[in-house]
């Protein structure tokens, strides 16, 4: 597999120069999301600041590859929806028969908003208004499609009421410009790239959720959250607007050595600043957060960290 690459070497200390750092990869999203540019972050803090190792961010198809990446060994650390990582830890959902028992969290970084985007004129309105449209619903393996399907058939609307398009973030945003498909699904954290420039150039609306449609969907699945996307988020978003939020996780093999588990882990919440430059997503990554939110186990490394700084940790998030 071919991935693009953002960036991370770190400099070799002086007191090892002919050592060789030792790379670490990072499964991320496409480019048009926030997994891409965080990992890409986090990759520059790791080269910075933990000695003997370098990391790169790399373009995939997102949380449910990110999952299988990291089981079978081929990316060391990925970013993932909390949904997928509860059924791939559990072997539920998608991951129904083949329970992925290595996967542990180093933490949840912060939270997905679920936004619906149309174009203004469109006559979409509500989440029953998707019936009978051309919809994109995330590309294929993505926390996107697996949120879109767990929220649409817990209110009671299947792929078989509209016509279901699995494309990226950027692909999705191009379709609904060029008028190809009417609208879609986005899982990110806001404000995202893709969504900006679409904003730029078409009048676009994002379809809010009503209380009972919110209670459906955390009935359904237990990580979702009410969520208000704030108004100016987007270029003539003029007010706020209801949806729904899901933990976004950090997750590693519990093969990974506890060390270089426990200095990633601190490096994510000491060096917090450099990651908020590149993305405010980063501005929701904090200790609190991640141990109020992480579904699975911490990895040891990671245990050991928020046992450092007295964080409460729940029995779920023990091994």
């Amino acid at each position: 597999m071919r991935f693009l690459k953002y960036a991370a070497a770190a400099t070799l200390m002086a007191t090892a120069p002919l050592a060789a750092a030792q790379q670490l990869s990072i499964a991320t999203g496409g480019t048009g999301g926030t997994y891409y540019p965080y990992g890409g972050g986090l990759a520059e803090l790791i080269g910075n600041h933990i000695e003997g190792y370098e990391a790169v961010a790399e373009v995939t198809g997102a949380s449910v590859e990110n999952m299988g990446l990291v089981w079978r060994g081929d990316s060391d650390l990925a970013l993932a929806l909390a949904d997928t990582v509860y059924q791939a830890y559990n072997g539920t959902g998608d991951f129904e028969g083949r329970q992925l028992e290595n996967i542990r969290a180093l933490a949840s970084i912060y939270p997905n908003a679920v936004q619906i985007v149309t174009l203004a004129d469109s006559g979409i309105e509500s989440l029953s208004d998707l019936e009978g449209k051309t919809v994109s619903v995330g590309a294929p393996g993505s926390g996107t499609e697996v949120n879109a399907q767990a929220l649409l058939e817990a209110n009671g609307i299947s792929y078989d009421d509209f016509d279901p398009r699995r494309l990226n973030f950027n692909e999705t945003a191009d379709a609904i410009r060029d008028g190809d498909i009417d609208a879609g699904f986005w899982s990110v954290g806001p404000p995202t790239s893709s969504i900006m420039n679409l904003a730029t150039t078409r009048d676009i609306r994002l379809v809010g959720l009503t209380q009972e449609e919110i209670d459906k969907a955390r009935e359904a699945e237990p990580v979702f959250a009410a969520y208000k996307l704030k108004a100016g988020l987007y270029e003539g978003m003029d007010e706020a607007v209801q949806s729904i939020g899901i933990p976004n996780v950090l997750a590693v093999s519990s093969e990974m050595d506890e060390e270089v588990a426990y200095q990633i882990t601190k490096v994510l919440f000491e060096q917090t600043d450099e990651l908020i430059a590149i993305h405010p997503a980063a501005n929701d990554t904090t200790v609190e957060f991640s141990v109020e939110s992480t579904p699975i186990a911490f990895h040891p490394g990671a245990l050991r960290y928020y046992e450092e700084v007295g964080a409460e940790i729940q029995d779920h998030q023990r091994p």
